[in-house]
């Protein structure tokens, strides 16, 4: 099976020298899992053109610095059209952090920068749904993630199925059978999740970062969740 990365955003510039880019990162995390898909990048942030989603496989929309609101990116209503038309189409897709977010935009929920400010570090999203591909009977999933901008309103065609306080609507599945989103980064590992936190002192709190810097002495459930969501892709 061939996953088509729609990239929609880079690795910000001090930390590039030491990592990504970002399709990299998805390729590392499901060979981790034991995955053996084969790939494709389209960096439709650098003016590659969309390929019809009706032809691929299987679709991952990468995270970006961008938010659904900024009007002046001329890829952003190609690429809500393109998601509406893998929907359509049934065509396998996996959004994460700004792919979730676009995602849940383009299928008629509400994305905003929330008033609680970054998401930063490794936080714990209770399990709050089943589908069949969450092979696991973990109360929670502990991911990485670095955001302010959230889902407030869900699609209507989509189920809930990870939350947490911060962050309510982390996880989507949606009706179709065909496509899922996060606002966590399962892909990232803790040096990149650490570079990050440390990246945004002086936008975000010292208390924010130092908390993110010490979430990560937890365990990561970043290997178990790559492995159902690839399990999801090849469904």
């Amino acid at each position: 099976m061939k996953l088509t990365i729609i990239q929609t955003g880079a690795v910000p510039l001090p930390l590039r020298d030491r990592f990504g880019p970002y399709p990299a990162m998805f390729e590392q995390m499901f060979e981790r899992a034991g995955e053996t898909f084969s790939y494709e990048t389209v960096p439709v942030y650098d003016g590659a053109p969309f390929p019809d989603a009706a032809t691929l496989d299987g679709i991952i929309i990468t995270g970006s610095a961008a938010g659904v609101y900024d009007t002046h990116y001329a890829w952003m209503n190609p690429l809500r059209e393109f998601i509406r038309r893998a929907y359509a189409e049934k065509t396998p897709m996996l959004g994460i952090c700004f792919g979730h977010q676009i995602m849940a935009d383009a299928l008629g929920g509400d994305v905003r920068k929330s008033e609680k400010g970054w998401g930063l570090g490794r936080h714990t999203y209770e399990v709050k749904a089943r589908p069949a591909f969450l092979s696991t009977d973990a109360p929670a999933l502990r991911i990485a993630c670095s955001h302010q901008d959230q889902v407030i309103v869900p699609p209507a065609e989509a189920q809930v199925f990870l939350a947490s306080e911060f962050t309510p609507n982390a996880g989507l599945v949606y009706a179709n059978g065909a496509a899922i989103s996060l606002q966590p980064h399962p892909e990232f590992d803790d040096d990149y999740t650490l570079a990050l936190a440390e990246l945004r002192r002086g936008s975000a709190p010292d208390e924010v970062i130092d908390t993110a810097v010490g979430s990560l002495a937890a365990p990561s459930d970043s290997r178990d969740t790559a492995g159902y969501l690839g399990a999801f892709l090849r469904r």
